[in-house]
């Protein structure tokens, strides 16, 4: 047994308080705040770069901007809406569950806008995490959960000629909706899944659209019409009637991972219906050359649209797979010599998944950077502990992306866990605790092992860093994720007592010691 459980005192004692730092003020960091509060965990700041709170669903805000994970699974388990407007909810009406999910759990009150940290630093001394803004304001905690995610840092790829444009340009997470797009030669960049959703939008308003594909896209059907009124009585009136459903989308999509898993048995069946489904939305067998994908599906991400693979067919869309030469005053240069004569570039290039926090400066103990320790491919315990960085969790971090399911169940699994570690904290009491070395190395080669024969690793994808390393996805099912955060092991972890000393490895409190602390 450790000390730290050997002395548990037998008597009551208070709670240690603990000050929480969350910095991401999205999807992610309201879940942990909810869950830090629902539990007794109330010394909370929330610190954003943003003016108000949504992350992602702030940041984009394009032209058909929508969820391909349909609304009833993509929410929060315990603040179900009954009254969607349809399965795949636009952007604004998701920003507005996500306000109204942070008032109603009274968190809203715990953001601080407009502050964006710039650096995270462990004082071994206090064993506190000090917080520094480009604002120039600091602040202090007792942990630290960066809820920044992997989707929020545009990415524009660096080709001769970007800054000679002469006309107007911008990223699609930063719409410009000053400019008026109406009857203008546009060219949009990348065909991922944002790119997919606004080309439908814009394309009947400009002169002329160009888009630039690099590589082609699975693509399913998105049967996204407005719920009819007598649907939404049903949902709303109808007892179970709306578990039922989130049950079934849980189920799909679980079903969607496992084609990923198994390419060459459950992924056929994927593959063959989705290239049904493109063979009826492309009927011009030119335009099909080009839009075909030449990889396993499930290997990129696999998209949803019912109207992009027709607007490719409009007389005014021109697709264009040759590579980008340069990007030149007058337009776009591509390989094959021809200049393109634009007004105005949107870059439909995504985002720096890989880099997640970073280039945030994040020092651990004995100043370790997290850059340093991140420089063979990020990794960390459960996608969210990282050994060397004590009192510090992540959310959305390595390896927890969903290929089928919704990000929204892996941050309740995850902000149920840090809830759990923080407890440990509170209730020994402990000054810090960090995941063992030898655990997480474990555990992140176990993690690494089980992406073999799926089609993750058939292509190159935004899911790998640039050593080929997969770091964005879980490997496996939302349900396993559950059941593997379910109930956080102490022996994982060890503990540094609040007086100081030899940190202990860490082992069950009484029962009787915790519940003492807990009151």
């Amino acid at each position: 047994m450790s000390a730290l459980a050997a002395t548990a005192p037998t008597h009551r004692q208070p709670a240690r308080g603990i000050e929480v730092a969350i910095v991401g003020a999205g999807f992610g960091g309201i879940a942990a705040a909810i869950e830090l509060k629902r539990h007794g965990i109330g010394q909370l700041a929330i610190l954003d770069r943003a003016p108000d709170l949504g992350g992602t669903w702030f940041y984009n805000s394009y032209p058909g901007c929508a969820c391909d994970v349909p609304s009833h699974l993509y929410s929060f388990s315990y603040h179900q809406r009954r009254d969607w407007s349809r399965v795949c909810s636009p952007q604004q009406e998701i920003h507005d569950y996500l306000r109204e999910v942070a008032r109603g759990n009274d968190v809203e009150r715990l953001i601080r806008p407009n502050r964006d940290v710039s650096s995270c630093t462990w004082d071994e001394r206090s064993c506190r995490w000090r917080l520094a803004t480009t604002q120039g304001e600091s602040h202090e905690a007792d942990a630290l959960v960066l809820a920044t995610g992997q989707l929020h840092q545009p990415w524009v790829p660096p080709l001769e000629g970007v800054e000679e444009f002469a006309g107007h340009s911008f990223h699609s997470s930063r719409w410009d909706h000053d400019y008026d797009l109406v009857g203008k030669r546009v060219a949009v960049v990348g065909t991922g899944a944002s790119a997919v959703q606004l080309i439908p939008e814009i394309a009947p308003h400009v002169a002329q659209l160009t888009v630039l594909q690099r590589t082609g896209n699975w693509f399913l059907p998105r049967k996204d019409k407005p719920y009819s009124a007598a649907t939404k009585a049903a949902i709303e009136r109808m007892p179970g009637l709306q578990a039922l459903r989130r049950r079934y989308m849980f189920q799909y999509a679980e079903s969607l991972t496992g084609a990923i898993r198994h390419p060459r048995t459950l992924g056929k069946v994927f593959q063959l219906q989705s290239a049904l489904f493109m063979r009826s939305q492309l009927r011009d067998p030119e335009l099909r050359r080009k839009v075909w994908p030449r990889y396993t599906f499930g290997c990129k991400r696999v998209l949803f649209s019912s109207d992009y693979l027709t607007t490719l067919a409009r007389a005014n869309v021109e697709l264009v797979t040759e590579a980008i030469e340069r990007v030149t005053p007058e337009g776009i240069l591509t390989a094959d010599g021809r200049l393109r004569t634009l007004d105005c570039i949107i870059w439909g290039t995504g985002f720096r998944t890989t880099a997640f926090m970073l280039p945030m400066q994040v020092r651990g103990a004995r100043g370790a950077r997290l850059s340093d320790a991140w420089a063979q491919g990020a990794h960390a315990h459960l996608g969210m502990c990282v050994p060397g960085f004590p009192n510090m969790f992540l959310m959305y971090g390595p390896n927890t992306n969903t290929s089928g399911g919704s990000i929204i169940f892996y941050h309740e699994a995850q902000a149920h866990y840090i809830r759990q570690a923080l407890e440990q904290l509170r209730d020994r009491p402990a000054a810090s605790l960090e995941v063992r070395a030898e655990v997480e190395a474990a555990s992140d080669r176990a993690l690494q092992e089980r992406f073999a024969g799926t089609a993750w690793t058939h292509c190159a994808s935004w899911y790998r860093d640039e050593r080929g390393r997969i770091i964005a996805n879980w490997p496996g099912y939302m349900r396993e994720y559950y059941q593997r955060t379910r109930q956080l092991d102490p022996g994982e972890y060890s503990f540094a007592p609040v007086n100081g000393g030899e940190p202990a490895l860490g082992q069950r409190l009484p029962a009787s010691a915790a519940a003492g602390a807990a009151e």
